[in-house]
């Protein structure tokens, strides 16, 4: 048990979301006592928060100690947030237990409840808090039913209690009886029978039942749909990142099936809050098992938005305000819990705050993202400085490009960034230029960034300060024979595009002289001459011809970005067309072919193919080839089961043992080989001779056996040899 421990220690070490090292842990944590399990317990639970099998596992240990104390404690860290059913069902039956052991109290729960009106209270308050937190849920079933018998036992003394008491039920009844769950038919005809025993007189009753009655048939529809659209739902799977595991993805598959769903409004209600809040309830439990995939926030989040819009357009300013909230709350559990490194979600809230006109909002959550110290924050910079200058204006565009040149985390898109929005904003280019000659002081060996300043020269057609550029950044010694390759390509097209040939040739040959220095290009210079006359995805050869030429390895070492993607591309296309060709030869649906075996003498109905049957399955056929024919054995006829028995008991190695290499095996074997036992031909592919009506088969000649003459019928064929006779 130790070694599995230290083995599960390590798989967790390297990979903290293994959950077959956790279920080794679990296993470890469950068979020790709660004082020293506890350890194990709150690893799983900060590793899997929202895992509510784990939560329940862990407050069961505490309950069976009684240390409620701590289980308490566990409800207020788990309970609002794991919305569980089973977890929730456990909350339910803690309270119901610790009650009824509460000094002052009967120590029987059904007598605590009839003693203490307080304690009647605080059951009641339980029920109803869990039905509003899950209530929904298609497992519910048995907190309803709890809950109405938990209010139908109360005793009820005077009239006005009696009263107070149906009503209470009812109203469970009527809650209950419209939301779509299993066993909703049961709690259905409970309702009625409870009417009727409250009132037989149903006279006037009638008329509200059928008013009922269209909403419990549109709940128990929507029950029926709800239980096959959640059928394969793991509800219990632990949250884990995206690995691409079939059942992962088996499961969001599920998931975006349930939660589409949910929001086709499938109660075909008016009521916007109702569907809000039973589409909310779908995402919280998605949350549950896939709380660390970006999208299911997001479209959470973005359901929030469409219904805040839709009652707002309704004129219920309260509730659209309170939606908007949840909004921002949906972001920050985000950000806060296992989104806490996707800036996706970053972004996403701070453009949702930004339309809102909450700037310092966006502010602080941008701030919060970049001061986190294990991430890339160049992405996070431009979208600041993006959102800065929308919201505030370029200065303060400026000071975010201030603070992100004080990062030394920060790459060269930054700069490129900030340079073409001090253009494209305040069409002052110098600005632009001073951004980029300050970035290449920082990135002067970097390909990427000397490509985006040459491109942007090119575009502002700065002829001379292009070729300038050129020439500073070649001739800097920065950058190495690799890398310069991709500036010497770039420098080449520059020049075929607006140079003179002398321009051209004088660059290709300066070219050539750094490609000398790499032995990948060697015997290639037709494949180096292709860059003079190509143009963007146009090539002065055929695909075909620039594999041949090796032109695919020369772009893989060069920038020539276009060349891969045409390659690519072209690759594409070419497994495209070889799929269309195939589609269009038509061949049969081998899956839907069924095996088939021809007979001579076959029985209508026996294969849904007349003239055969389904063949013998592949060990039934060899064991009927090791057998003799039927023709070969004319008696006398044992007894099966003590032959079974015989055989079951038999020792099969010894018996080979002793019977190998004798002489009666020979024997034997000779003597099976007479009877046709075994085939003389191992091919048995002789052609076989086309018989006439009444002859015999070949296969069928006459066996001499001792007592008969050759030929004659057996000796114990009393029939064939009263058939000779009158031959005679």
């Amino acid at each position: 048990m130790a070694d599995k421990l230290a083995r599960a220690e390590k798989a967790i070490e390297s990979n903290p979301f293994d959950l077959e090292a956790w279920g080794q842990i679990l296993r470890e944590a469950q068979i020790r006592k709660i004082d020293d399990a506890r350890t194990y317990f709150e690893r799983l639970v900060a590793q899997f928060p929202t895992s509510g099998r784990y939560w329940k596992m862990y407050i069961e240990q505490e309950m069976r100690a009684r240390n409620y104390d701590k289980v308490e404690k566990l409800f207020q860290r788990c309970l609002i947030k794991v919305l569980n059913i089973e977890l929730w069902k456990l909350y339910v039956n803690y309270v119901k237990e610790t009650k009824s052991a509460l000094p002052n109290y009967s120590l029987t729960f059904v007598n605590a409840i009839l003693i203490n009106y307080a304690h009647r209270e605080k059951i009641a308050q339980c029920y109803d808090f869990t039905l509003d937190k899950v209530g929904m849920d298609i497992q519910s079933y048995s907190i309803w039913n709890d809950y109405i018998h938990f209010l139908r036992n109360v005793e009820a003394v005077g009239s006005y209690a009696e009263n107070q008491r149906i009503t209470a039920v009812r109203k469970v009844y009527q809650r209950g009886v419209i939301t779509p769950m299993l066993n909703i038919e049961q709690l259905w005809k409970d309702y009625i029978a409870y009417e009727l025993a409250i009132n037989p007189m149903i006279a006037e009753k009638m008329q509200q039942y059928e008013e009922r009655s269209r909403d419990y048939m549109n709940a128990r529809r929507v029950a029926k749909e709800l239980e096959a659209c959640t059928r394969g739902l793991n509800k219990a799977m632990p949250s884990t990142p995206p690995s691409n595991h079939p059942e992962q993805n088996k499961q969001v598959e599920l998931w975006k099936k349930y939660l589409a769903w949910e929001k086709s409004n499938p109660l075909r209600t008016e009521d916007q809050s109702l569907l809000t809040k039973r589409t909310m309830f779908a995402f919280e439990q998605c949350l549950l098992c896939l709380g660390h995939h970006p999208h299911v926030w997001y479209e959470a989040a973005l359901f929030l938005q469409i219904s805040t819009k839709t009652l707002s357009d309704k004129g219920d300013v309260t509730a659209a305000k309170n939606l908007a909230e949840e909004v921002s709350n949906i972001y920050e559990r985000s950000i806060n819990g296992p989104m806490s490194h996707n800036s996706l979600l970053y972004f996403a809230y701070a453009d949702y705050e930004e339309g809102r006109i909450k700037y310092d909002k966006a502010h602080q959550i941008y701030t919060k993202y970049l001061e986190q110290h294990d991430i890339d924050p160049t992405l996070g910079y431009i979208q600041y400085m993006r959102f800065a200058r929308r919201a505030e204006g370029i200065k303060s565009a400026r000071l975010v490009f201030k603070r992100s040149r004080q990062d030394p985390r920060c790459s060269s898109h930054v700069f490129v960034a900030a340079a073409l929005m001090e253009y494209y904003c305040t069409k002052d280019k110098n600005i632009a230029f001073k951004i980029f000659d300050l970035g290449l002081k920082r990135f002067k060996h970097q390909p990427d960034y000397l490509l985006a300043y040459v491109e942007f020269l090119t575009q502002l057609n700065e002829d001379n300060n292009t070729r300038v550029l050129f020439e500073r950044i070649l001739s800097s010694g920065s950058l190495t024979s690799e890398n310069s390759l991709e500036i010497w390509n770039r420098f080449l097209e520059f020049e075929s595009s607006i140079g003179d040939l002398s321009s051209v040739v004088k660059v290709e040959k300066r070219r050539n002289t750094v490609l000398d220095k790499l032995k990948e290009l060697e015997g290639k210079e037709t494949a180096l001459l292709i860059d003079r006359y190509r143009f963007g995805t146009l090539f002065p050869c055929s695909v075909a011809d620039l594999r041949a030429l090796g032109y695919y390895e020369v772009a893989e070492l060069s920038s020539s970005q276009n060349a891969k993607n045409l390659l690519a591309r072209e690759e594409e296309s070419r497994k495209q067309n070889t799929e269309a060709a195939d589609v269009t030869m038509y061949k049969p649906d081998f899956s839907q072919m069924v095996p088939f075996k021809p007979k001579i003498q076959w029985t209508p109905g026996e294969h849904i193919a007349p003239g055969g049957g389904f063949p013998l399955p592949p060990a039934a056929s060899q064991l009927c080839g090791m057998l003799p024919p039927p023709h070969c054995f004319h008696g006398p006829f044992v007894v099966v089961d003590p032959v079974m028995e015989l055989i079951k008991h038999l020792n099969i190695t010894e018996t080979s043992s002793l019977l190998a290499n004798t002489s009666e095996n020979a024997k034997l074997f000779d003597m099976a080989r007479s009877v046709h036992w075994l085939p003389k031909d191992p091919g048995f592919d002789r052609p076989q001779k086309k018989r006439g009506v009444g002859e015999e088969s070949e296969d069928e000649e006459p066996i001499a056996i001792s007592g008969s003459q050759p030929g004659g019928p057996p000796p114990n064929d009393i029939y064939r040899k009263r058939q000779q006779k009158r031959v005679k």
